[in-house]
This record gives C-alpha cells, structure tokens and sequence, in this order.
C-alpha cells in the first residue's frame, strides 16, 4: 500500500477533491493549492495561489526524485488535507502532505521527499523579494501582486535554507539530522545550492507552517499536531454539509462535493469584501457577481441562515445612491460598468420562506434594498414613456453574448420585465408582512402601490414583447424586434402566475426545443449561432436551469420541471460543478469550480428530496 492509498484510507469518509479542478483551501481563507495558476493555465507543479487582488501564485511547490529531477506528482486529497508523491516507478519514495490550520496560516510536511517552494510562478517575470526576518527566524516572501507577505516557519526538527535561483527565491525544507546539521535532496543534479553531494536525505520528516501575514505578526508557534490540524478541519466541514444538505444520500452523490464547492470558496471580510462572502470560484473568477451571489444565498439556507442572508445582501454593501448594485465586487475592486439582472426579489422571496424566523429589522432592512434597486430599474432605466425598463449591454442580463443582444444591444428585454414583475410582487408581500409602518427612508404602506406597478408592468411585458408566439426583445430607440433564438426568451416563465395562461402555455411548448439530456441550452441547437462552447449561445448553466425549472413549476408543467431537474443533476454528478457544460456531451467548460453551479445542484437536489418525502 502506497501513502496516496494510506492517506485515503485515513479518511475514507471524506470525499475526494480533485485540484486539478477544485482548488484545495478552506472557508475564510484568501489562499488556496492547486495546478491552476490562471483562465484556463494549469501548471506541471501545485501552486499556493492568493485571491486578495485577483489570482496570483505565491509559491510554486517543486517535488524532485531521488536524481534531482522534478516531478509532476500524484496528488489526493480531502477537505481536510491534500498528500503529494511521485508516480509507481519513480524514483520519489516520499512525499509531502498539506492542510490549512486556519483561514491564513498552512501547515506542510514531508517524509522523504525532496521539495523546493519557489516564489511566485515559473510563467512570472516578477519575483517576491525573500529574507530570513531576524526577529522570527523565518523566511518572508513579500510578494506586491498579493498585497501581504508569506511567512514560512520550520517546526522542530526542521530547518529551512534560502537561496536565489536566476532572481527567483527558493527556500528547501530540511531535516535537522542528530548530528545537529540538515539534510535534504532535490536541488538541481540533487545537490541543492551550498550542500554536497555526500549529503543524504534523513528518514525523519520535516514540516514547516506558511502564514499570509501583513507587516508583522507574533512569531508562530504550533499548538496542535499535523494530523489534529486536518482533523478539526474534516469535523468543520463535516458540520458545514450536515447544516447545508442534510437530507443527502446515495441517490445525491454529488451533494458532499457541492457543499465543498462553496465551503472552500468562502472567504473572510477583507478589502471591499465587508462581510463573509462565497466567491463565484477560487480559480480566476474570484469575486462575487451580483446575481451570482442570490443562488449561493439559496442553497445556504436553511441550514445556515446568518451565512445565507450575509450571502444575499453582500452586493447590497455597495448599493449606489440611484439604487443600482454593482457588477461585481472583489478584495480590491468594486465595478459599476455593468450591472446584473433584478433576480433578487424572486430570491429573497424564495428565501424567505426557507428562513421564516427573519427578524424585523432584517426585513426591513432587504425591503428598503430592493425598493431601491427597483427605483432604479423603473426610473433610471426606462426611456421617457416607455413602459419596459432596458438593458445597456448583455453583461447587464448576465448572458453576456446572448444572441439576443445580436441585432442592438441597449433593448427591453422580456426577462428583466419578469424578474421586476416579480420583484414587485415581492415587495408587495414585504409590506403587508411589516405592516402599516413609516419611517424616513422606508414607507410599507405601498403594498397596493408595489401591486399596481407589478400588474402595469406585466401587462406591458405581453402587450410590446409578445409576438403571439414567442417573446422577442425590442431595441429602444428604433423599437424593431429581436428575432433570435435565445433560451432568454423563456425567462418569462418565471412570472407564469401573472401571465395569459396562452402566453404560458405556448412558452411551456417551446421549452423542448432547448432540452437537451444534459439539461437547457441556453441557444437552440438548430440556430446558426449555437456554439458548443459558446458561453451563453449554447452551453447549459445552473441558474438558467434553476429559473426554468422554477418557472415550469409555477406554470403547472410539472413533468417538465422534474426532467429538466433531473438532467442538470445527472450532468453535475457525471461532471462535476463547471461554469457550463456542452450542451450534447456535458462536458464541463471554462472554470471548473463554480459556486453556483454547485448551489444550484443542491437546491434541485434538496427539492427533488423534499418532493420524493411528500
């Protein structure tokens, strides 16, 4: 039995973790260790890759064999630790084992391996400067691109050796031998820089702790053994997937691994980050987008509620004084060159009834949010005596390259009237909820009012966009129709209820036309611009799958609802929780470790449970 096989045999009740695809890390942590180093760029050697001002590798991690060759590992690993060696026949007995003591500081170590962390990537021109602080004794890595510094600190028994390698630094683990010098191996032709070639490696292990840090911080000190470490970490996750999806089971085998999609993308308030966020990944797509962030906040609740409804209002920290959320906000950024569509009343609405013991001023405060961001679609975003509000651009519908932005890009949309539809009915709920109460800035005796514009709007919605067989989007200056083949057109479905039931019932007799065994393409297959890996003019997503679905449900098509359902799931336990899928093969394409993705399994997951109890 080899150690990748002995460690998973320790952990037989963890799922597996590929970090070819789903980054190594834990909740709060900005850190994460994996072969992905950028969009679409894997590298030969795992990476410990900061997400603080977009994704940078810190440190490469170099494993050589016996003759000083580098090694491309064989890598397993958990929720709770990550283990490296080299492949059957290699000359590489060892092997070395990662796992996150908290969310800024790791804990690595090896037993007779020969490793090597080098600053930044072998693909950088730039290098961190490295010295060896005389405070601590340990080495820093003060890296600019990361806006911190990595400390890297040998536990007992273990020594560290800094060296330049063409500009670049490189720091080797060493195992202290009795005779009170360190051995080690796995330097170029296996003699690392100032060592000869009599030395040999010893059969103790060495281990080493990497800190993200800022100017300074108290010297470390281990408080708890290596595999105590990686246990409290599997027992924190072990809780995380109990609250969050409780009612899994075998016929869910996706559900554990979902959880962690999400788990390990969470991270700390920091920077712009003002609460505890869940990024869309922890690949290059590391920041939250703000409808992204409305799935995430779903497949949270119940079993997390704080957590759900940080998730949920998190883009609403930078709401602008028109109302309007941003695009998009990271660790150093926040974007208004775009915004995203209004989902947010069909969320909280849905939300809601998952949390029914949201207190007062919670309500109070989401009302004044989304009467806010209403106000801004209905009075920045229409046109003087238009009716319908407009999209600037496909970024502001989140289907950035939706053919219905093909013929004119600035249009009124039939899915942005629906969602307001349904925001409006929301806030409607909202204030009979709150009752008669005013106060300066929240007025919840408008509930009639909300009502009134809801059913103005979607009167609207069927009176400019309906063809008589399809909703079509119309440009807003030269008010033409759009006449392509976009499942954007359906997305009315989610408004059914406020709907002629003609409308919706020839909206349900289109949705065949896109359903594929993988789940909804977001292009009919048979248009001239369906692509297979053409974003949204092809591939399937979860949260237009999710909208579907739900809208099927709303309209009484259930048998339609439960395949599409059904199909998306089968597709993320066959290939996992990318961005998108091919829409024939469902394969997953672009980033491979997307939140929501993985949140909208769980809820169609969690209801197809609920549904199958009674």
């Amino acid at each position: 039995m080899d150690a990748l096989d002995e460690v998973l045999d320790e952990v037989q009740d963890e799922v597996r973790v590929d970090v070819a695809e789903v980054p190594f890390s834990r909740r709060g942590s900005w850190l994460n260790v994996s072969t992905v180093v950028g969009p679409h760029t894997s590298a030969r050697h795992l990476h410990l890759v900061s997400h603080r001002h977009g994704m940078h590798a810190a440190a490469e991690i170099v494993l050589f064999d016996d003759a000083g060759r580098e090694l491309a590992p064989v890598v397993a690993a958990t929720p709770s630790r990550l283990r490296a060696q080299g492949a059957p026949g290699q000359r590489a007995p060892g092997w070395f084992e990662v796992a996150f003591e908290d969310a800024e500081s790791l804990r690595v170590r090896g037993h007779g391996a020969h490793v090597e962390l080098r600053g930044g990537s072998s693909s950088d021109e730039y290098a961190p400067h490295a010295f060896t602080d005389p405070a601590t004794g340990a080495v820093l890595l003060a890296d600019d691109r990361i806006g911190a510094r990595l400390r890297i600190t040998p536990l007992e028994g273990t020594a560290l050796r800094l060296a330049d390698r063409g500009g670049r630094p490189v720091v080797t683990p060493e195992v202290v031998t009795p005779e009170g010098g360190a051995s080690t191996g796995g330097a170029e032709g296996g003699t690392p820089e100032g060592r000869t070639s009599e030395s040999r490696t010893s059969e103790d292990g060495w281990e080493i702790a990497i800190e993200e840090i800022g100017s300074a911080k108290a010297a470390y000190r281990a408080t708890d053994s290596f595999p105590d470490v990686a246990e409290h970490v599997r027992r924190e996750f072990a809780a995380y997937v109990d609250a969050i999806a409780p009612w899994r089971s075998p016929e869910t085998p996706a559900a554990t691994l979902a959880a962690y999609v999400l788990w390990s993308a969470t991270v700390a308030p920091s920077g712009m980050i003002r609460r505890e966020a869940v990024l869309m990944s922890k690949h290059w797509m590391d920041r939250v987008w703000s409808w992204d962030h409305c799935f995430n906040a779903l497949a949270l609740a119940p079993g997390l509620p704080d957590e759900a409804l940080d998730a949920f209002e998190m883009p609403f920290d930078h709401q602008d004084e028109l109302g309007a959320l941003p695009d998009l906000v990271g660790h150093a950024i926040v974007s208004f060159a775009c915004v995203k569509p209004p989902v947010h009343g069909w969320a909280f609405a849905r939300l809601a009834r998952l949390l029914p013991d949201l207190d007062r001023p919670a309500l109070e405060r989401v009302t004044e949010e989304l009467a806010r961001l209403t106000d801004f679609w209905l009075t920045h975003r229409r046109a003087p005596g238009h009716a319908l509000p407009y999209y600037q651009q496909g970024n502001d519908s989140g289907w950035d390259n939706s053919t219905m932005f093909l013929r004119e890009t600035v249009i009124e949309a039939p899915d942005l009237a629906a969602y307001l539809v349904l925001q409006l009915d929301t806030l409607g709920q909202l204030a009979d909820r709150l009752g008669d109460r005013v106060t300066e800035r929240l007025d919840t005796r408008r509930g009639d009012s909300w009502r009134k514009q809801r059913d103005e709007l979607a009167a609207a919605l069927v009176d400019q966009l309906w063809d008589g067989e399809r909703f079509v989007a119309r440009g807003v200056t030269d008010r033409e129709p759009d006449g392509q083949k976009s499942l954007l057109g359906l997305m009315p479905l989610v408004a059914a209820e406020f709907l002629p039931r003609d409308v919706v019932d020839a909206l349900i007799a289109r949705v065949p036309d896109y359903l594929t065994a993988v789940g909804p393409a977001t292009e009919e297959l048979h248009s001239p611009h369906y692509r297979a890996d053409g974003y949204w003019r092809g591939p399937v997503w979860g949260p237009s799958t999710v909208l579907l679905e739900d809208g099927l449900r709303r309209a009484g098509a259930a048998e339609l609802a439960d395949q599409v359902s059904a199909r998306f799931r089968a597709t993320c336990e066959r290939s996992g929780f990318a961005e998108n899928f091919d829409a024939t093969t469902g394969a997953g394409l672009r980033d491979r470790a997307y939140t929501w993705t993985a949140s909208s399994y769980l809820m169609l997951a969690r209801e197809h449970v609920a549904r199958a109890a009674g």
